[in-house]
């Protein structure tokens, strides 16, 4: 039996190969992107980090810099600087003059900060010659930082509409926050650097940079990073030879960033002065001598300055001196060539520049500068930096960059002679910053020479180097060691004083407060109540009346009432004290010089109606019952 065919069915061969739908491929993209974004906003709900904003609010009308925004660039080393907090208005006022100062230690006034910075000259002048404008000069100078951080914060500031900026930068430009030669360094690229600077407005990245960070802490001795002076820890023992590949890397970062900052402000249209830079010149030896087969050791270039100055060749001298320091292999002092950058930019942008370094150089011996002018290698003395405010400000009125309303008629001399005169620097000031140069000086490298590899080696215990011999020297040493505050200190020796009724001295340091902090009410009002009952009244109501430009309060209209009534003034007398009663209604004193006052305006009704208010929420008030009785008896007559 013969079996039918069957047909076998055979498949046929795709011709080609399925394709897979456009998102398939976006799958692996997408997700990573929508993981980060999550975590980025997961981040920021939990608050995650340290607060990034540039300026934070200090008061509900005040904004100033953010205290942790050194944060941003500081990320190996423990205690991070701060700016000298200057405040201004959240809403700029119309008659408002605001200038911000950018800049290192210098721009910030060490050792002398926050009440010694040029910035604090150039506030207080304007003040006196402006007294209708209102004055806001903002100093945002930090220790240890360089032209990165000041190109990172120049889009803020710009943000602010600033009607000056002054610039007095250079000297950190290879040891500071994430300079070519910084412990903090990011490699040598500055688009890179400026890049993860942008980026770290993310948390993502922080938590990143966190992770990193702990990870090496596992690995390395954290010994340098808590120990000496914030400089001494950036610095790493990083030695940078003149016109070697790392010492032009710094110039060129350094250009590039003040070009980006030019162009910033260039395009804002807003007002500039750049100024070069002073270093010690005579007083300051080389720090390190390097080995070259090209260049002459930085200490005998040194000497033989000092014998051309000895001699009187002060041109030779000078010449020498500047070799010398740019020969220094620790670039802790800005070389020649910084100030050459500086001049050439203010040149090319048609920008002003001061010329610092030459007018420093104008009022030392010999025209060269030194310790006359400056505490050490590169920071002035305190008429140091009021003579960098005074130049500053001359460039201003030459350029006429100064407030539109009406000066008071004063000489330049006049100006300059009241504004030092009334500046407000304490002894306890002076104490912080002749601690803060003997800590400077005690440490590396200006006790340890490049062979001693300990920076420990030479420095003198801090209990010889700073004997406590009084309370000033004991609250200096508090705040340099952190127990306690620079605005602590000046309040606890302000009530010291007070408790000794030296009052005077109790009043300087409060004049310190307010210069540092105007906008704390209470300082004037503990003034005035240290005041009152010594019966100063006519300084009391000084320091009343600036309270309450601040913010009015109970105790300072209540005062400035009663005070007002003592001097037979009884319109601002009345209402004084009227506004006092908006603000506090069961004060029986308030109540009762009110009806003092319509006494003295013969209105004994009104006056007898304030009387019997105070009584009533003081029953036993003599002053007040014998008052009533008074005016119970005039008004019955009058009846």
């Amino acid at each position: 039996m013969k079996l039918p065919d069957k047909k076998i069915k055979q498949k046929k061969p795709e011709e080609e190969t399925k394709k897979n739908p456009k998102w398939f491929f976006l799958v692996p993209i997408i997700i990573p992107v929508i993981f980060f974004i999550l975590l980025e906003i997961s981040l920021r709900i939990f608050n995650y980090g340290f607060d990034n904003r540039q300026w934070v609010e200090a008061t509900e009308n005040k904004l100033m810099l953010n205290p942790e925004i050194a944060r941003r660039y500081f990320y190996g080393v423990e205690g991070v600087p701060q700016s000298n907090q200057d405040l201004f208005d959240i809403i700029k006022k119309d008659n408002s003059f605001r200038v911000f100062v950018l800049g290192e230690s210098s721009a910030a006034g060490y050792p002398f900060s926050p009440l010694g910075s040029f910035s604090r000259y150039l506030r207080d002048r304007l003040k006196l010659l402006y007294p209708s404008a209102k004055i806001e000069v903002i100093n945002i100078g930090l220790t240890a930082i360089n032209s990165f951080t000041l190109r990172d914060f120049f889009p803020g500031v710009l943000d602010q509409n600033p009607d000056l900026i002054l610039i007095y930068t250079g000297h950190n430009e290879f040891y500071g926050a994430l300079g070519i030669g910084s412990m903090e360094s990011l490699g040598t690229s500055r688009d890179i650097v400026n890049l993860l600077l942008y980026l770290n407005q993310y948390k993502t990245v922080e938590l990143l940079r966190n992770t990193i960070k702990e990870i090496l802490e596992i690995f390395s001795d954290d010994g340098d990073r808590k120990g000496g002076t914030l400089m001494s820890r950036m610095a790493k023992d990083q030695y940078i030879g003149l016109n070697s590949d790392t010492y032009f890397n710094g110039i060129s970062q350094f250009e590039g960033n003040m070009r980006d900052i030019i162009d910033m402000a260039k395009e804002k249209k807003a007002p500039l002065i750049l100024s070069t830079i002073a270093s010690n010149l005579k007083g300051q030896t080389p720090f390190v001598s390097m080995k070259s087969e090209k260049l002459p050791r930085a200490d005998i270039i040194y000497i033989q300055a000092k014998k051309e100055f000895t001699l009187g060749n002060y041109l030779k001298a000078d010449s020498l001196f500047r070799f010398a320091k740019d020969l220094d292999g620790l670039r802790f002092r800005a070389p020649e060539e910084i100030n050459r950058v500086i001049k050439f930019l203010g040149k090319e942008f048609h920008f002003p520049v001061i010329n610092t370094d030459s007018v420093f150089a104008s009022v030392s011996t010999g025209r060269i500068t030194g310790s006359n002018i400056m505490t050490d290698h590169l920071h002035p003395t305190l008429e140091g930096y009021q003579l960098l405010g005074k130049i500053f400000f001359d460039k201003m009125k030459e350029k006429n960059l100064l407030p539109d309303s009406e000066p008071v008629k004063l000489t330049d001399e006049e100006q300059d002679s009241i504004t030092i005169s009334n500046f407000n620097f304490t002894t306890l000031d002076s104490v912080l910053a002749d601690f803060r140069i003997k800590l400077l000086k005690n440490d590396w490298p200006f006790v340890t020479g490049e062979n001693l590899p300990d920076r420990q080696a030479g420095k003198i215990p801090t209990s010889t180097l700073l004997p406590l011999k009084n309370i000033i020297d004991s609250l200096a040493s508090q705040v340099l060691t952190d127990e306690i505050i620079w605005e602590v200190a000046h309040r606890r020796l302000a009530g010291y004083y007070l408790a000794r009724r030296d009052i005077n001295s109790f009043i300087e340091e409060m004049d310190a407060l307010i210069s540092q902090y105007p906008v704390v009410v209470e300082y004037y009002d503990y003034v005035a109540n240290a005041l009152i009952p010594i019966n100063n009244y006519e300084k009391a109501y000084k320091y009343l009346e600036m309270g309450y430009e601040i913010k009015p309060t109970a105790f300072t209209t209540k005062w400035l009432g009663t005070i007002n009534l003592y001097k037979n003034k009884l319109d601002p007398a009345e209402r004084y004290l009227k506004e006092s009663l908006n603000y506090d209604s069961r004060d029986a004193q308030v109540w009762y010089n009110l009806a003092g006052v319509y006494v003295r305006k013969n209105d004994y009704e009104l006056a007898l109606e304030n009387v019997n208010k105070a009584i009533t929420l003081k029953p036993k008030y003599p002053e007040a019952v014998n008052l009533q009785q008074q005016l119970q008896s005039a008004v019955g007559r009058v009846n």
